[in-house]
């Protein structure tokens, strides 16, 4: 009994010393009135002199988080509040929940902090430790009920080295999965923020990683192969094959998450040397050397990676820069005739030239050196050019599947399930650009290609994968760098109609994409956070009528926040 209770002693001493400097570190501080914050509201409050800290009210139950969004860093604060827990970051469609920090969606690398939160004589206590209010702690390490580190026999296999891969093996192991995970990937460093690369042209991949190789392996359990090209697949056997057949490697699931290879034009002159695709590194610092001041540009292609590269390159003083496109207006096919209108007429104040409405004849070689473009000649006419950005779009990258025994659609694409599996494969699933999948309100595949939507079908294999099956239910959104922030969620590239509040011209709006008498899409510009509510209200199905946005109804005013909207929702 002496013995016991000596060892009882000794045991509890060791944990309170192993435990006091996590206990030391803790704060209680109370941070506002209760009567400040009602059901259905959110509120950043001061912790200490320099941290933040975000109040969230559910009916009776205060929740609390850290502050930023840990994408970008944006003010959760200046979100969107659901009744269902789920707090949007304000910018880019990332989401948490308010009552776990836990990740909700894509594009969200990480989790956000979870803290204590009660009422104590009519004042809201917040009980932190100070140093993760702070912005630069925003970050919340995984809870990862696995790494792999043991195994178990398990093995997933995820060709591509994209956003859906990143975020497939985090929710693996988020989820339990505790198999070994091997990455096959073509580029030569471990899955990047590539969004950042048509935005910023940066060169450095270190600058981009979500997570080092070295975390990959060591904290996830996770073999990455880099530098890799598959050649095929052997289902019957479940066997990889990749390097021209030099190597293969066994799997019990199979994810392919390739994305897509950039078009080029068959045209001629189309492959000459200073004519570039863009989509990894290489290409970034292709373009990043050669926009240089004094230089003439010519882009091909009037959408969202050409223009957006117009942008990165507009203040680096080149002679020229012209963008040709086959539509009247940039953007027009997917945000109308006036918000494209619009935005050609900024891009042109800024000495972009348009050639619209046309299609490119060929490009022509150097005099002096035949190997490089000299020009781009469009309706009989030559732009001089001394590089030329080709941004006419992806193919899915699948051209190895088609002697593998899997069914492509016309565009390259793979048809999948709910639950994005493979029909016909046995424990295959396709993600990202490659996958037509079904929509949620019609059960209609399409194939699309946002980063988020990557991203979150990513999450939603690793789930089904470790054994929770996810159906795939998400609201595309995405953003472009224009001048101003464009944002965008829904799909709306079968528009009948656009409702426009606002001022485009003034790049100041926001509009509303119709088709046979629903909203089915929104887009806006300095207009945070309509988009995220947006999004939202497309997910819980409260979008409001045509009409009611022509009577002058704002996003902003419609409750999906309180304990009322909840009981509303599950009514519906």
């Amino acid at each position: 009994m002496l013995l016991r209770r000596h060892l009882n002693f000794f045991i509890s001493t060791r944990l309170q010393t192993r435990l006091r400097p996590f206990i030391m570190s803790l704060k209680t501080i109370a941070v506002c009135d209760e009567s400040e914050l009602q059901d259905g509201q959110m509120k950043q409050v001061d912790f200490e002199e320099v941290g933040k800290v975000v109040l969230y009210r559910l009916n009776d139950t205060i929740h609390a988080t850290s502050a930023f969004c840990t994408h970008y860093g944006a003010p959760l604060a200046k979100g969107v509040l659901t009744a269902d827990g789920r707090v949007v970051c304000p910018w880019h469609g990332a989401c948490f929940s308010v009552c776990t920090g836990d990740i909700e969606d894509a594009p969200a690398p990480a989790a956000i902090h979870s803290f204590k939160a009660r009422v104590v004589d009519g004042k809201i206590n917040v009980t932190a430790d100070p140093s993760l209010t702070l912005k630069s702690n925003m970050s919340r390490s995984p809870k990862l009920l696995s790494t792999g580190v043991a195994g178990s026999g398990k093995s997933v296999v995820i060709i591509g080295g994209g956003s859906a891969t990143f975020h497939a093996i985090e929710s693996l192991r988020e989820h339990g999965y505790s198999g070994n995970i091997t990455i096959l990937s073509q580029e030569k460093h471990p899955p990047i923020d590539r969004t950042k690369l048509s935005k910023a042209l940066i060169t450095d991949s270190s600058k981009l990683e979500w997570r080092t190789a070295a975390d990959l392996k060591i904290k996830y359990g996770t073999t990455l192969r880099t530098g890799v090209t598959v050649t095929s697949v052997d289902t019957s056997s479940k066997l990889v094959v990749f390097d021209g057949g030099k190597e293969s490697i066994s799997y019990e699931t199979l994810i392919l998450a390739m994305g897509g290879t950039p078009r080029r034009l068959p045209i001629s002159g189309s492959d000459l040397q200073n004519v570039y695709t863009f989509r990894s590194i290489e290409d970034s610092k292709c373009v990043d050397a050669a926009a240089q001041e004094g230089k003439r540009m010519v882009v091909i292609g009037s959408s969202f990676i050409g223009m957006e590269l117009v942008v990165a390159v507009a203040k680096r003083g080149l002679a020229s820069i012209d963008v040709i496109g086959m539509e009247e207006h940039p953007f027009q096919n997917l945000l109308g005739k006036e918000v494209g209108q619009s935005l050609q007429k900024y891009h042109e104040s800024q000495g972009v030239k348009f050639h619209l409405g046309t299609q490119v004849e060929k490009i022509i070689p150097s005099e002096s050196d035949p190997s490089l473009a000299a020009g781009v000649v469009v309706n009989g006419q030559t732009l001089p050019a001394d590089f030329i950005i080709m941004g006419v779009g992806v193919v899915p990258a699948t051209e190895f599947l088609k002697q593998s025994g899997f069914q492509l659609e016309k565009d390259g694409g793979i048809k999948v399930d709910q639950y994005l599996k493979v029909q016909g494969q046995d424990n295959v699933y396709a993600v990202g650009d490659i996958a037509w999948y079904p929509q949620q309100n019609t059960g209609e595949s399409r194939r699309i290609e946002h980063w988020n939507v990557a991203g979150n079908h990513g999450r939603a294999v690793g789930k089904t994968i470790a054994g929770n099956p996810q159906p795939f239910a998400k609201v595309p959104v995405f953003w472009s760098a224009q001048g101003q922030q464009l944002r965008y969620c829904g799909l709306g590239a079968d528009y009948d109609d656009v409702i426009i509040h606002g001022n485009t011209d003034e790049m100041k709006f926001i509009a509303y994409y119709v088709h046979r008498g629903e909203v089915v899409a929104v887009s806006s510009m300095q207009n945070d956070p309509v988009v995220s509510k947006a999004s939202e209200l497309l997910r819980l199905g409260l979008m409001p009528s045509p009409a009611e946005l022509r009577g002058g109804k704002s996003l902003l005013s419609i409750d999906i926040s309180t304990a009322s909207a909840k009981r509303h929702v599950e009514s519906v």
